[in-house]
């Protein structure tokens, strides 16, 4: 799902402000987030299209993945049904970018390109992918 520029930095600025500094995430009404993350599945066509985008040397071009928190508006807009237990929830977020001379060179003029919304764990962890 294509996370904008804005919705990135508000889950970022979370993000930094709360786990980043080591203190709990905060979800709906502001309490503690104590059932946090465990992994995050992303399908292949949506790796493969970010992929698409960047150099095919596989030593330049890659995904650069960000640690995130759900603000209460992108619970609401990736699960609208189920916002409140999303807020504050931990996610990944990605976007394509080209390694040149140790410096990350983003794809998208834009500054965009942001994909999330993966199939997350909690709140879908079945089948565990460990097998445990």
């Amino acid at each position: 799902m294509k996370i904008s520029k804005e919705d990135f930095e508000s889950m970022k600025a979370k993000y930094d402000k709360e786990v980043k500094k080591g203190k709990p995430a905060k979800g709906a009404k502001g309490k503690d987030k104590d059932n946090q993350l465990n992994w995050v599945f992303f399908d292949r066509g949506t790796l493969e299209s970010l992929l698409a985008k960047v150099d095919e040397d596989p030593k330049v071009g890659g995904i650069q993945f960000y640690i995130t928190e759900y603000t209460e508006e992108t619970a609401n807009l990736v699960y609208p049904n189920q916002a409140a237990a999303y807020e504050g929830q931990l996610t990944i977020v990605m976007r394509a970018a080209n390694l040149n001379d140790s410096q990350l060179v983003f794809v998208d003029e834009d500054g965009g390109g942001f994909e999330g919304g993966g199939v997350e764990c909690p709140f879908k962890c079945d089948p565990d992918p460990t097998g445990n």
